[in-house]
């Protein structure tokens, strides 16, 4: 992978936008309660210059990559998740991959997506449509991942993953997802908030979550603040007496290495291999969906991919 430069950073402000990128992973009121606080204001900026995104597709695509991050807030090891929307609106769909150790990567169907006019409001869901969104688990010790599908109910990510735990799962469940931007249309603050309330809780535990999330604040605009975020969770959710369980970082990061793109090339066709050879053009651009990291083969390298895979014919 390859991360494009932000204009006008330097490394210094690099690292110290880096150094709060957290998930904040919690339990309230006793365990009854378990949630996980995301601050994500810099892996939605370096997510929007690599992929290249305008403020309506940053939106979108940030909002399921805090959301992807929330899902896999619960998993260990090397287990993973993925977070997948079919739709008919002029978004089409995404697919967004987040893992144990914090790290979340993902793409758009459509950049840009295609829109008649500028939105007027926040109000997402005539971009999405009739759809689908389901969460897939890819866990170390399973023999097959499981996958939960849910239709869209909302055009809305952060409602619609609640209704798919609910549907799904029967786990009362709460996200709220949040991009803020600044009058320039840079990213200012991106945030999630993730609560699900356990099996055996009282009635009454849910009813005074849903009062405590009414009243907070954008998760947006505390990110792009000052405000410490275990402050701002000590504060809000004092009644339920929260207890922080850890603090990793996380960071939009994906795996993809010029070396595997190369093994790809290799299981091309013989008559595939030998028309790009041949006819380029040069050099061989290919692609990672994930990252948008663009990776180049020369002449020489594809005469040699070709020599190698017409003698194994």
């Amino acid at each position: 992978m390859k991360k494009k430069p932000i204009p006008g950073e330097n490394v210094k402000d690099r690292l110290k936008a880096t150094e709060k990128d957290r998930l904040y992973r919690f339990l309230l009121s006793g365990g009854d309660v378990r949630g996980a606080l995301v601050h994500g204001t810099r892996l939605v900026q370096e997510m929007r210059a690599n992929h290249e995104l305008g403020l309506l597709e940053t939106l979108i695509l940030g909002h399921a990559y805090m959301g992807g991050l929330l899902v896999a807030s619960s998993l260990k090891g090397e287990d993973r998740a993925a977070l997948k929307i079919e739709c008919s609106g002029p978004v089409r769909g995404l697919v967004v991959e987040a893992n144990a150790r914090g790290e979340v990567r993902g793409y758009l169907q459509k950049v840009p997506i295609p829109v008649a006019k500028p939105p007027e409001d926040f109000n997402l869901s005539p971009f999405f449509g009739a759809g689908f969104i389901s969460v897939t688990r890819y866990l170390r010790d399973a023999k097959h991942p499981f996958t939960g599908k849910v239709p869209l109910q909302h055009g809305n990510i952060a409602q619609d993953l609640a209704h798919y735990y609910l549907a799904s799962e029967q786990i009362p469940t709460a996200f709220s997802l949040s991009v803020k931007f600044t009058s320039d249309g840079d990213v200012a603050g991106a945030g999630g908030l993730f609560l699900q309330v356990m099996p055996g809780a009282a009635d009454t535990i849910a009813a005074e979550l849903e009062n405590i999330v009414y009243r907070l604040p954008s998760l947006g605009d505390v990110c792009r603040g000052k405000e410490n975020m275990e402050d701002f969770l000590q504060a809000h959710f004092k009644a339920l007496r929260p207890v922080l369980l850890d603090k990793p970082r996380v960071a939009f990061f994906c795996s993809c290495r010029r070396e595997g793109v190369m093994r790809v090339l290799r299981t091309l066709p013989v008559e595939d291999l030998k028309d790009m050879c041949e006819n380029g053009p040069y050099p061989v651009e290919l692609r990672c969906h994930h990252c948008n990291t663009v990776y180049h083969v020369n002449r020489d390298e594809m005469q040699v991919l070709y020599l190698e895979r017409l003698h194994q014919t």
